[in-house]
């Protein structure tokens, strides 16, 4: 199956980004929104085969969910090696009944790091909103830091 991959370059310590992933206090800030929506719920559970549950509520008229409401994301984690890699399942089972597989890259770079992300086992159809999607989360992430 397809998979995207897109890239980031922080100027924070590659400790300071991973942590960010698995702290639910920096994590509503990037982890599933949008500018518009709100995180309700940021549940996670940091530690192999721990479960994560963010809530982001989304405004009428959201360009990605133009009746509003709650959008669910779930997942499992893989894999945690901080701070270099973290690999964890990813649904939206309101939208898509498929799980897949997501694996955050961080490599010191000068005085910051470089995140490489992959999203695995996607289909055709969801290439596009998820290359988009993780884009703008990574670009948020920085904005949280």
């Amino acid at each position: 199956m397809p998979s995207v991959t897109v890239t980031h370059r922080y100027a924070h310590s590659p400790e300071k980004v991973f942590d960010a992933w698995l702290d639910p206090k920096l994590a509503r800030r990037f982890l599933f929104t949008t500018e518009t929506g709100e995180v309700v719920r940021c549940d996670i559970d940091p530690r192999v085969g721990g479960r994560y549950t963010i809530t982001d509520r989304r405004p009428p008229d959201d360009a990605h969910m133009p009746d509003g409401g709650d959008i669910v994301h779930v997942g499992e984690y893989l894999e945690i090696d901080r701070p270099r890699r973290l690999v964890f399942t990813f649904a939206v089972p309101q939208f898509d009944p498929s799980v897949t597989r997501v694996t955050v890259e961080i490599a010191p770079d000068g005085d910051g790091c470089i995140l490489t992300l992959t999203n695995d086992d996607l289909t055709e159809e969801w290439m596009a909103p998820t290359t988009e999607g993780w884009t703008m989360i990574l670009g948020a992430l920085e904005r949280a830091l």
